[in-house]
């Protein structure tokens, strides 16, 4: 997990660039999603995490996005309720 308010621009825009981040998290929520998810374009920079991978962001314990991540939520919702 990589904090946004740790990252300069150029910095985030070369990670993501060479597919080191992939997906973006809320920390206070504890919810990831994708980098062009409309949630995620609203969060505030020190509420911003990053992963890069699912697993990664799962292991740290967010869940999916219900918006951007439908059937991975889906999944989640599902697996919890067992």
């Amino acid at each position: 997990m990589i904090k946004h308010s740790e990252l300069s621009s150029a910095s985030l825009k070369i990670q993501i660039k060479n597919k080191e981040i992939n997906l973006a998290g809320n920390s206070h929520l504890k919810i990831y999603g994708t980098l062009g998810c409309k949630s995620e374009k609203r969060l505030k920079k020190e509420n911003r995490v990053f992963f890069q991978s699912e697993s990664a962001a799962l292991e740290a314990g967010f869940r999916p996005c219900g918006n951007c991540l439908k059937e991975e939520y889906r999944k989640w919702i599902y697996s919890i309720k067992i």
